[in-house]
């Protein structure tokens, strides 16, 4: 890789931060390396630095657990390429990450040749999952069709979910959005009914099985 990257590195652990950090020395020659060690901290590095190329993720940060914490920021930052990086790497967590918007996935065992390998992957444009996951297997049914649904919100959907999942009235997430009330209503029930449920606090649960996912 000859052209400067920036790649923004987010996890909770300092000394995996720095482990990663001298992996990318060699797998991304030249790279500028961006840390982060929360959730507030990762929104925060994505909106200063919108000409990153990549974001390699921990799925278990404070301020935002499991896979729902990738639907915020997919839904938040649609054109930053994000990766997931966990130490539970089975068939099941990597099938939802890769069906709910990363370009990804890389287990925390990796060394430095597959680190390499799959940032070269999606920066060519595609897909990368460990070698020998077979996606699909031991995958439960419900949460394949959960995660199917949650797949099909627009990215502003995506963020009313989550803003929803904080807590935020209609009116505090208009505000937020910088768009009507009306139109927070709208996204609303457009969600309620792209995930079958009757009220947002159904959907606001139906979310939160996401964050059982751990890193």
């Amino acid at each position: 890789m000859t052209d400067r990257m920036t790649i923004i590195v987010a996890d909770d652990h300092p000394l995996f931060r720095g482990a990663m950090r001298q992996a990318l020395v060699s797998a991304a020659e030249g790279a500028a390396i961006v840390e982060a060690g929360d959730f507030a901290a990762v929104r925060a590095a994505a909106a200063a630095h919108p000409e990153a190329d990549l974001l390699l993720l921990d799925l278990t940060m404070p301020g935002g657990s499991g896979l729902s914490g990738l639907m915020a920021l997919r839904s938040e930052f649609p054109s930053l390429p994000i990766m997931v990086v966990s130490a539970h790497d089975d068939a099941g967590t990597v099938d939802r990450a890769l069906a709910l918007g990363a370009c990804g996935f890389l287990p925390k065992s990796s060394g430095i040749e597959e680190i390499r390998r799959g940032i070269e992957t999606v920066m060519a444009g595609d897909v990368y999952a460990p070698e020998g996951i077979r996606r699909g297997d031991g995958e439960d049914a419900d949460l394949r069709s959960l995660v199917q649904r949650l797949s099909t919100l627009t990215p502003q959907q995506s963020r009313v979910l989550s803003m929803l999942a904080e807590g935020l009235l209609n009116k505090q997430i208009a505000y937020e959005l910088g768009v009507s009330e009306a139109t927070i209503k709208a996204h609303v029930s457009a969600i309620l009914l792209k995930l079958n449920v009757d009220s947002r606090t159904q959907a606001v649960i139906q979310l939160s099985r996401l964050t059982s996912v751990a890193a």
